[in-house]
């Protein structure tokens, strides 16, 4: 008995959690508090939205309660309003400083994901002269996905994050299978299409070769990994090498899984696995020699007084880490609380088939201010759709209900309702390609107290844009379809309303 607990012990050791990775997983946690999302299906929209997480973490995840400053800066391009843009880049400027790549080692919950999986026990990918070549990849994925596109588009006013529709991982595992994952968003299945065939076989591919190769997108492709890298020799927190005590042994080079051509290049993570291979102690954390100076040390006459201020320095280190590590505890439970307990979302009334609903005021795109309302259009089939120019498949069936619109044009009407996101792109979108369209493009209106849509809201939707509803002669919800709709369904059902 006492052999076998001693394997358990010795096992238990040996797979005890590193520092790093307990800051990996609590900052997972934290910026993906809002755990009841996962099985609401709903993407959290309070006011903690407005800030960035250091590292890559979907704003479509139903966890996520900051947004991802690599999606952020993309719509900041596009932006009319030019302090988001300068909010976007002081953001990105100040954790760059601060902590440089010490972001992707420690703090981003992608790159944990990758950690865990090149866990697996299996033959690995050494790094060599290729992989430092193509370690350079990750700064054209940034200047063309990140920036060059989203500009381009943004020139012919029209949003396109382009790094997180084509390429983003880790908005796919997050954000496209986070909401899936719950019941309650069945419906979107219905919007999926090549696009997301597309994500996720490259996601697949990315969770694939991470097992075999330490860190692949980190290395490779992330262009957020690539904008802190610009940093790595100015930052605040991170390791340095001082060079008077470098013997250029190779021991650091040789322990790191990173393309780095010395401690605390571009291509460091701030890991810190290299300290203690160091046989010179050359290498350490910036700022470490702050708790007690190395030079009150040296001072000491003794080697009695040495041992006791080294003394005095650990018990100073475990004392601050104990502040540190209760301050954080303090912190995520505070935020465990209030996003899953304390914090409510709107109520709101929702609609059903069959119901009579209220009809909102809903303001017409382009019309300063002028206002229809869907009883203004009793007596005729009022189709509803609930749309956004941010979201494809909205876009891909838009010419669809323009064709309904023209076709039934004396005993239907189509009405467009534009999301309360991204709403400053609608009307150039339609002017560019619906001048003439018989539609009623309106937009939604903000729900008091709440970042949602409340037309749509009230209507039924949640999460999954497009949605359509189809409202009777009498004023009465018939259909409602959250995703996308062919032609020819919608044909069918609007034909069998206006001849009913």
């Amino acid at each position: 008995m006492m052999k076998k607990q001693g394997k358990l012990g010795a096992w238990l050791s040996a797979h005890k959690p590193t520092k790093r990775r307990i800051i990996q997983l609590y900052a997972a946690l934290l910026f993906n508090a809002n755990l009841k999302g996962y099985i609401t299906g709903d993407i959290f929209k309070g006011t903690t939205k407005n800030l960035c997480t250091p590292g890559l973490n979907c704003y479509s995840c139903p966890g996520a309660v900051t947004a991802c400053p690599m999606g952020a800066l993309q719509n900041a391009l596009y932006s009319a309003e030019k302090s988001t843009l300068f909010y976007m880049i002081g953001i990105i400027l100040l954790y760059g400083l601060m902590l440089g790549r010490w972001i992707c080692g420690w703090l981003c919950p992608f790159g944990l994901l990758q950690d865990l999986l090149h866990k697996i026990k299996t033959p690995k990918l050494k790094k060599s002269r290729f992989t430092r070549v193509l370690s350079h990849l990750k700064y054209v994925v940034l200047v063309f996905f990140g920036i060059i596109l989203p500009l381009m588009y943004a020139i012919k006013d029209l949003p396109l994050p382009a790094f997180c529709k084509y390429i983003c991982p880790a908005g796919t595992f997050g954000g496209a299978i986070g909401l899936l994952i719950s019941p309650e968003n069945a419906g979107m299945f219905g919007m999926l299409g090549p696009l997301f065939t597309w994500k996720f076989a490259l996601m697949i591919s990315f969770i694939v070769m991470a097992i075999f190769i330490y860190r692949v997108f980190c290395r490779f492709v992330c262009p957020l990994g690539a904008l802190y890298s610009l940093f790595n020799k100015f930052c605040l927190l991170g390791i340095k090498l001082e060079k008077s005590k470098c013997v250029d042994c190779g021991r650091c080079i040789s322990k790191c899984k990173m393309d780095i051509k010395h401690v605390g290049d571009r291509e460091c993570i701030q890991c810190g696995e290299c300290i203690d291979v160091c046989p010179t102690k050359a290498i350490s954390w910036k700022g470490g020699k702050i708790i007690l100076p190395e030079n009150e040390i040296a001072a000491a006459k003794t080697d009695k007084e040495r041992e006791a201020l080294e003394e005095k320095r650990t018990k100073r280190v475990k004392t601050l880490y104990r502040i540190v590590a209760a301050a954080l505890a303090t912190v995520l439970v505070a935020s465990l609380l209030y996003f899953n307990v304390f914090h409510k979302e709107v109520e709101v009334d929702v609609c059903e088939v069959g119901d009579k609903c209220y009809a909102l005021d809903l303001e017409l795109v382009g019309a300063n201010g002028e206002s229809i309302n869907v009883d203004f259009y009793q007596g005729k089939v009022i189709v509803i759709n609930f749309w956004g120019t941010w979201c494809g498949p909205c876009v891909a069936e838009l010419p669809y209900f323009d064709r309904i619109a023209d076709e039934y044009a004396e005993d239907a009407v189509v009405i467009a309702v534009h999301s309360v996101l991204e709403r400053d792109t609608a009307e150039g979108f339609i002017n560019q390609y619906y001048p003439d369209s018989k539609m009623e493009f309106v937009y939604d209106t903000k729900l008091d107290g709440a970042e949602r849509d409340e037309y749509f809201s009230t209507l039924g939707g949640k999460a999954g844009y497009p949605m359509t509803v189809i409202v009777d002669k009498h004023g009465t919800v018939q259909f409602v379809n959250e995703g996308s709709m062919e032609y020819e369904e919608l044909l069918f059902l609007v034909d069998y309303y206006v001849n009913e």
